[in-house]
């Protein structure tokens, strides 16, 4: 079988759960690895095979069909546009972009090259959050009528080792972790019609209590806290919750509520976790999970693209759905600022859930 070759630009921290999971698709392969810290990309050498190079040499290399971008949101765009230029199709870390003013030349590039974008988060692929998507499509709660969503920690500045991102233009919670509760619902529920959002700052700076930068001020420069309020095209009414302020909870991950029962979601951070489903006025109780990929599962994203290039098929973590993901996230950032409702332009098709039966490595 013919093995399309990825070259990695950004050996960071999230690489290696995307080196392990890789090895689960045998039709793909990183072949070479690079990052600006010349030993962070030794290190993935040493550990998992894939050559160190330099970035222009992974660039230069025509045997690299595809380039998986785990740079800082900060270059997404610009390392994009540069594997664009150089015949690759691309497959990035979320969030997509900072702005949509950065992510609209991204696609129209794609499309003017005949090249495909694809975009974490991919963790929709796992197994509960398919069985919650089937549940939904197959009318276990009937007509989607609301639903809650909650990402609620006091922030990242206690445990790890380079917090300061967290808190500038990029991070905070909403851009952070809001592509995996969006991405979740709009696997679920379909494309967003508009949204409405209040967000503050729950204070000026943050301290470090981390050994390795104990004492360190951060300085905030985005809201760390956000809620927003999102109609999604088919009715249902969906309050988002975004914290980096809450000291701790018992709140829900996700629950989808319609007119014949309700669906409690697993963190969409994750790709297995608990489904459990509840008719009117019954308790909630466990519900069977049929698919497979319940564990982390980082690749499966990547994979499905390049397996989508070879049988000539749409790719589910698709640029569509992460550009009309980063505009959610965008609205609700504007509707907070302006105090006022925002509509989508874009739009997006879920993407396709995956076939039940499916043997470990396979996609279709």
């Amino acid at each position: 079988m013919k093995k399309m070759k990825v070259g990695v630009i950004g050996c960071g921290k999230i690489s290696g759960a995307y080196f392990k999971a890789a090895q689960t698709f045998n039709f793909m392969e990183y072949s070479c690895c690079a990052d600006l810290n010349a030993e962070a990309a030794k290190a993935k050498e040493e550990e998992f095979g894939c050559k160190a190079v330099t970035v222009d040499e992974l660039f230069a290399d025509d045997s690299i069909e595809a380039v998986l971008n785990l740079t800082i949101p900060q270059a997404h765009s610009e390392v994009n546009i540069q594997a664009l230029e150089a015949g690759k199709h691309v497959y990035l870390e979320k969030p997509f972009a900072l702005s949509m003013e950065e992510a609209a030349p991204v696609l129209a590039l794609a499309e003017e090259k005949g090249l495909r974008i694809g975009c974490a988060p991919d963790t929709f692929f796992g197994g509960t959050h398919q069985t919650c998507r089937k549940l939904i499509d197959d009318g276990w709660i009937g007509q989607p009528i609301s639903g809650v969503a909650f990402m609620a920690c006091a922030g990242h500045e206690a445990w790890h080792p380079n917090p300061a991102f967290y808190y500038l233009k990029g991070g905070g919670p909403l851009f952070d972790m809001g592509p995996y509760y969006i991405t979740a619902l709009v696997n679920m529920l379909g494309p967003v019609k508009k949204v409405s959002a209040m967000g503050k700052k729950g204070f000026p700076e943050r301290t470090c209590t981390s050994e390795a930068r104990f004492g360190e001020k951060l300085p905030v420069e985005v809201n760390t806290h956000i809620t927003g309020t999102l109609e999604f095209c088919n009715g249902a009414i969906i309050t988002l919750v975004m914290s980096f302020d809450i000291a701790q909870n018992t709140l829900p991950k996700i629950e989808v509520h319609g007119t014949a029962g309700s669906l409690s979601v697993p963190d969409p951070n994750g790709f297995g976790g608990k489904v459990m489903f509840a008719k009117a006025r019954k308790p909630f109780e466990d519900v069977a999970v049929p698919f497979g990929y319940t564990d982390n599962m980082r690749s499966i994203g990547l994979a499905d693209m390049a397996k989508g290039i070879m049988d000539g098929r749409k790719h589910r973590a698709s640029g569509e759905l992460a550009y009309h993901v980063l505009e959610i996230m965008c609205a609700i950032e504007q509707s907070a600022a302006e105090e006022k409702f925002v509509e989508l332009t874009t739009t997006c098709e879920r993407p396709a859930i995956l076939p039940l039966g499916l043997l470990n490595g396979e996609l279709d």
